[in-house]
């Protein structure tokens, strides 16, 4: 019988983290299944089965379900496994690992799959201190398909820029200006994406607009790995997908990064910004080797089989660990609050 499995669902930056995992599943011979959250968008393709209810998920009856957020919920069957949605790289400008968002600890998850030693090394610490959960270094899912060859479509300069979303951290209300003038005067093609969280509908309806009058650039509603591939410098605030296009051997500018360091152009001012590019559109030998080292950090493997070690430590965890280790604590308050937000009761 072919194993099964599900990808639990909440937001649109879901979909480019699942589908190199959906594909390793489906290599294997295996099923896999979705499951979209509330006002998670509908981005499915027809070759992708979707579970439209609670019940549906357990008359599917996965052996694993997959989470890329921070809740999963506890009544569904199956073993429930973090992949996470992006890497700690202090985005809040957290100074340690305990006070790191990336690293609570809610008690929804018997697995995680961690990326790399910046993740693995205090998660090892919280496995040890807590014992109801395993902890596995796989790679992160969303990485594989980043190290196939690819073809730049044209030599002319392109400009990735993505924000979070954080108030008082992203730098979208600041640069708008910034932006629109060097869309005009600067050769570069631009391409243009937000954090799905980021709500100011005005603010991105002045990005729309550029990108509605001016052939240079393009919006993106949901960046995908082209948009990494054809790009040759990204321009940033705090947002974990820095790391994301470090992996590809590129350099980032940022605008009042909330961790700056040797691996990043970092600038405080607007009017450093298009001097920042310029310099980045140059890659200087001292930052490439910067960035290199910085992206080995957070992830250990660019070898494309990330996917395969997520699947291989669920069968390890269902083999030598499910049952066997310390039960979940029982968050009775936060059950409620969950079953409570579905009205399910069963």
């Amino acid at each position: 019988m072919p194993k099964r499995y599900v990808f639990f669902t909440a937001l649109s930056y879901a979909y480019p983290i699942y589908r190199p995992l959906q594909e390793a599943i489906r290599a294997r011979g295996d099923e896999v299944a979705w499951f979209l959250e509330g006002e998670c968008p509908d981005l499915l393709k027809p070759d992708e089965i979707r579970l439209h209810t609670i019940n549906d998920v357990i008359e599917y009856n996965p052996l694993a379900i997959f989470a890329c957020g921070n809740i999963i919920y506890h009544f569904l069957p199956g073993i429930k496994v973090s992949v996470f949605h992006g890497y700690p790289i202090g985005k809040r400008g957290e100074k340690s690992s305990a006070t790191d968002d990336h690293f609570s600890i809610r008690g929804w998850f018997d697995m995680y799959c961690t990326q790399g030693p910046s993740s693995t090394e205090y998660f090892k610490q919280l496995e040890a201190k807590h014992q109801f959960f395993k902890v596995y270094q796989t790679g992160w899912a969303k990485v594989d398909d980043y190290f196939s060859s690819y073809k730049k479509e044209n030599d002319v300069p392109t400009i990735l820029y993505a924000t979070t979303f954080s108030k008082g951290i992203t730098s979208a209300p600041v640069l708008v200006d910034t932006i629109s003038r060097l869309v005009k005067e600067k050769k570069w093609n631009w391409r243009l994406t937000f954090h799905p969280k980021l709500n100011d509908q005005a603010l991105l309806n002045r990005y729309r607009a550029l990108a509605d009058e001016y052939s240079n650039v393009t919006f993106v509603d949901n960046v995908r790995l082209e948009d990494f591939q054809q790009s040759d410098v990204m321009l940033c605030d705090s947002s974990s997908i820095i790391l994301e296009f470090m992996m590809m051997n590129k350099p980032v500018v940022t605008y009042r990064n909330t961790n700056p360091g040797q691996h990043l152009l970092n600038v405080t001012e607007v009017s450093e910004v298009e001097n920042a590019i310029e310099t980045a559109l140059t890659r200087p030998a001292s930052l490439m080797k910067e960035v290199n080292d910085f992206a080995h950090y957070h992830e250990a493997y660019r070898d494309g089989h990330n996917c395969e070690r997520i699947l291989d430590a669920v069968d390890d965890f269902n083999s030598n660990y499910k049952g066997k280790i310390k039960a979940k604590p029982l968050n009775l308050w936060r059950k409620f609050r969950l079953r409570n937000k579905l009205k399910y009761w069963k």
